[in-house]
């Protein structure tokens, strides 16, 4: 299983039956294709669709788009709107669960995941304000980049929102950011708890329920 099966195969697992959930442009789009069998989930994307999947075979409509563009399908039942509706439902705090990508979280849980200074930036999209209304936030993103470790004592680059995320899933553990720092639920298959300390920029608590990813091959 490649790493961003993992991960998306893990964050699946916090949805609820009848949730409202908004996926971010790439990894986070994944997980669609692996909520549990019988579970009924709402995918958003806030270019404006309620009860989008990813691409069926020979039901694709390129005229139907995620919000990074790729072509989806409308699943029966389905409604489309505009972006002034699609953005007050996120605004309203309308939506149970969020799942973005992150380029780093820090000690705290803070988000940073839209811009790279001094690279082009081709949108602010609607990272921050899926940050701040979401009533949950989970960051679906690989533990280390090029060596450097993404989840670290202080964000480096600029903060998405100073409002901690709930959840971190990466391929090598299940992060909680809490009052007390950032806690270490889980572990991936096959990873250890040194393994996951090596590759994370800044102190981690170990939870005394510690236990592996429940995430079947």
């Amino acid at each position: 299983m490649d790493e961003k099966t993992l991960i998306a195969k893990r964050v699946a697992l916090e949805l609820k039956d009848g949730d409202l959930v908004n996926l971010g442009i790439g990894l986070p789009t994944l997980v669609a294709r692996y909520v549990p069998a019988g579970r009924h989930v709402f995918f958003q994307s806030e270019n404006g669709i309620v009860g989008m999947s990813g691409p069926i075979t020979g039901a694709e409509n390129h005229d139907l788009t995620d919000a990074g563009g790729s072509p989806i399908s409308a699943l029966p039942g389905a409604a489309s709107f505009d972006s002034a509706l699609s953005f007050g439902l996120i605004r309203g705090g309308h939506l149970d669960v969020t799942v973005l990508g992150g380029l780093q979280v820090d000690r705290e849980g803070r988000l940073a995941n839209w811009m790279v200074p001094g690279k082009m930036v081709p949108g602010m999209g609607g990272a921050m304000d899926l940050v701040t209304g979401a009533r949950r936030v989970i960051v679906a993103m690989q533990h280390s980049a090029k060596g450097e470790a993404k989840i670290v004592g202080r964000c480096g680059l600029p903060l998405t929102s100073v409002r901690r995320v709930d959840l971190v899933v990466t391929d090598l553990a299940v992060i909680e950011p809490t009052d007390a720092g950032l806690v270490l639920k889980e572990t991936a298959p096959g990873v250890t708890v040194e393994q996951v300390i090596a590759n994370t920029g800044c102190e981690l608590i170990i939870a005394p329920d510690l236990r592996s990813m429940p995430i079947e091959g």
